[in-house]
């Protein structure tokens, strides 16, 4: 028996992606997909992991990575539904092979080589990893933009080195990508070119996505860092406004990282946030 998984044409989201994806997608910058292969053609194991059906999956890898993205991937996992995928045991989520987009109902009962599979769970991934590799505990570094679905269950199943895509730091004065001089930066927002307001742009209602303003009985303003950050700071290794950030640096950079023992300002790259500099500031 096998269960097709393909992105249906009702409702009125994915019917209009599918038809017109450059209205709703942005293509990755060349910087992006060079240091994806630099790290392919360096040795290292590329994953992709997602929630997305298949069919969707390569919808938006094609537009934003090109048709040849999965010669980038080594293992390709779609259908993940994370945080299951890092928090659930093989025998509740069995990874299932597909063709043409159907999935299998038989699970595996574990993975034997790279390539594109279904649903799944990390001891699996994990096993795989060790026989590619060659190592008892292979090393992971793991990014993804979701405290709830990557971030959180990452870190504390798979104990997987994590980085946070944290959009809201351009909000705060860091900058997206460090563009050439004299070349305009890649990937110009499209919010920009409708003169629209980003979604990362700090909200007036809400205040700061990273730090708190309350005042104390004296009425004195006090600077705490929100339940956001708290979480940034424990289950991140490193946050980046974007891998645009990062990916022209060489592959042997060593970034700060998020410790309990250092400043809350730390392990924010390139720079952290205006608000927690100033919360920084003031406790100086």
């Amino acid at each position: 028996m096998s269960v097709s998984l393909s992105v249906e044409d009702s409702g009125w989201y994915f019917p209009r992606v599918k038809r017109d994806p450059g209205r709703f997608l942005q293509p990755c910058s060349a910087s992006v997909r060079r240091w994806l292969r630099s790290l392919k053609e360096n040795g290292k194991i590329l994953l992709l992991i997602t929630s997305s059906h298949s069919d969707y999956c390569r919808l938006v890898c094609d537009h934003i990575l090109g048709k040849d993205f999965e010669d980038l991937f080594d293992v390709i996992i779609t259908n993940a539904l994370k945080p299951g995928f890092f928090s659930l045991i093989p025998q509740q989520r069995p990874f299932r092979t597909l063709v043409n987009d159907v999935e299998d109902s038989e699970g595996l009962p574990g993975l034997e080589k790279p390539g594109w599979y279904s649903q799944g769970n990390w001891p699996h991934l994990h096993d795989l990893l060790k026989k590619m590799t060659g190592r008892v505990e292979p090393r992971v570094v793991y990014f993804g933009d979701s405290m709830r679905s990557d971030m959180f269950p990452a870190f504390s199943f798979g104990k997987w080195e994590t980085v946070m895509i944290v959009e809201e730091m351009e909000g705060e004065g860091v900058a997206r990508a460090n563009p050439a001089p004299n070349q305009p930066a890649e990937n110009k927002s499209k919010f920009e070119d409708q003169g629209m307001k980003t979604p990362s742009a700090a909200s007036q209602q809400w205040g700061s996505y990273f730090v708190d303003v309350q005042r104390d009985e004296a009425g004195e303003e006090r600077l705490r860092l929100t339940w956001c950050s708290h979480c940034i700071h424990t289950y991140s290794t490193l946050a980046v406004p974007s891998i645009e950030a990062i990916a022209d640096l060489p592959l042997d950079y060593k970034f700060p990282r998020f410790s309990p023992d250092k400043p809350s300002t730390t392990g924010y790259y390139p720079r952290p946030p205006d608000t927690l500099l100033k919360r920084e500031e003031s406790q100086s």
